[in-house]
C-alpha cells in the first residue's frame, strides 16, 4: 500500500489556522520560454543565474518548514530545465505538487515527470489557429493537445486557459474540448501588465462571458473553478461588491529565490531577498496585508479562490477539500 504524504492529515488543520501563514507557493523556475504569448511578460525577461539543484531543494525545505501545503511550479516554460525531474522529486516528497505547462514538450519528457506530478496544467487559450496566434507560434496548440491527450491518462490534468480580448469567442468551445477529452479546464481573465501587450478583455463582453461560463459551472461541465469565482469577479467588476483578497495565503519566488510581495501582480512578479535569507513567519505577520484586502484589480484564481474559500459555504468546502481529499487519498493509495 502506498504511502500517504503527511500533508493529508495536516493539510485541513492548517486552513483552520487563523494566523497569517501562506498555504499555497508559486515558483517559476525561470522566465525563459518556447512561446511569445502576447499577455505575458515572462518570456521578455533575461534570466539571471537560476538557482541549482541545491538551492531548489533549500528553497523546498523552507517552504516544508513553513507549513506549505501546495507547490506550484510554472516559468516561462518549466519544461526548458534539463534538472526537472530531480527538482519535482524533492518537492513530490513534501507537498501537493503542480505543474503549468505550455505543452510543447509535454510529449518528450512527460515519461520523466510523471511520477512526481499530482497535478498537471496544460495551457490552452483558443482552438487551433486562435491559440497559436496569441501564443506567437504556429503549430503549438497542435503540440499542446498531443501532450494532453498522452498525460490526462496517468496524471490528473486540467486545461488552463486565460481569456483575452481575442479569444473570448471561443471560452465555450473550450469547455467542450475539456469534455471530450474529459479533463478540466481553469480558466483565468487576462492582466494588463506594463511590459505586455494589452489583452484584457471589453468589460461587457467579458460579463456576458463569465456569466456563460458560471451557467455551464452549475450545469456540470468540467470547469475546475468554483462557481463563487465567477460569481466574485460578477459582483466585485459589475456590482460594486468586492472580494476580500488574502494574498498572505500565497507565497511566491521568483527564479533567482526572491520572495515577491505582495501579490503576483502589483509590483509584477519583481522579488526582494531570498526565501532563505528572510523569517517568512516574522515578515508575514508584521507585513501591512490589510491595503491589499479591497484590490480585486486581478482575476488570478490562485489568489482569488483560496480568499473567498469559507467554511461555511458547503460547496466550496466540498468541491475544494471533500472532493480534492478524496482525490488524493485515492490517488496516493493507488485506488
Amino acid at each position: 500500500m502506498a504511502k500517504i504524504k503527511p500533508f493529508i492529515s495536516t493539510g485541513i488543520l492548517r486552513l483552520f489556522n487563523k494566523n497569517k501563514l501562506p498555504v499555497i507557493a508559486g515558483h517559476k523556475l525561470l522566465y525563459s520560454c518556447n512561446l511569445k504569448c502576447k499577455m505575458c511578460p515572462f518570456w521578455r525577461r533575461k534570466d539571471e543565474k537560476l538557482l541549482t539543484l541545491e538551492e531548489e531543494k533549500m528553497m523546498l525545505r523552507k517552504l516544508s518548514e513553513l507549513g506549505v501545503i501546495f507547490m506550484g511550479f510554472e516559468g516561462g516554460e518549466p519544461l526548458l530545465r534539463k534538472d526537472l525531474p530531480e527538482i519535482l522529486k524533492e518537492s513530490h516528497e513534501r507537498f501537493h505538487t503542480s505543474l503549468v505547462t505550455n505543452g510543447l514538450l509535454l510529449k518528450a519528457r512527460f515519461n520523466e515527470i510523471k511520477k512526481y506530478l499530482d497535478y498537471l496544467f496544460v495551457s490552452l487559450d483558443g482552438i487551433g489557429e486562435t491559440h497559436d496566434e496569441i501564443r506567437g507560434v504556429k503549430g503549438s496548440f497542435n503540440k499542446a493537445l498531443e501532450g494532453i491527450k498522452i498525460a490526462k491518462d496517468e496524471v490528473p490534468l486540467a486545461i488552463s486557459t486565460t481569456l483575452t480580448r481575442e479569444n473570448l469567442d471561443e471560452a465555450e468551445k473550450i469547455v467542450n474540448l475539456a469534455e471530450e477529452l474529459d479533463v478540466l479546464v481553469n480558466f483565468q481573465v487576462a492582466y494588463d501588465y506594463s511590459t505586455a501587450d494589452k489583452m484584457s478583455p471589453e468589460k461587457e463582453k467579458l460579463r456576458k462571458v463569465l456569466e456563460r461560463l458560471l451557467y455551464l459551472k452549475k450545469e456540470g461541465k468540467p470547469i475546475m473553478n468554483t462557481k463563487e469565482y465567477f460569481e466574485a469577479i460578477l459582483n466585485s467588476w459589475y456590482k460594486g461588491i468586492p472580494w476580500t483578497c488574502k494574498p498572505w495565503l500565497t507565497i511566491n519566488i521568483d527564479p533567482q529565490g526572491r520572495v515577491v510581495l505582495p501579490c503576483y501582480v502589483l509590483n509584477e512578479y519583481t522579488g526582494s531577498k531570498r526565501i532563505w535569507e528572510i523569517d517568512i513567519k516574522s515578515l508575514w505577520e508584521s507585513y501591512d496585508w490589510k491595503k491589499y484586502e479591497s484590490c480585486n484589480k486581478c482575476a488570478l484564481s490562485c489568489y482569488l479562490e483560496p480568499s473567498i474559500f469559507t467554511w461555511s459555504n458547503f460547496s466550496i468546502v466540498k468541491e475544494r477539500i471533500i472532493d480534492g481529499m478524496i482525490s488524493i487519498i485515492s490517488t496516493s493509495l493507488g485506488l
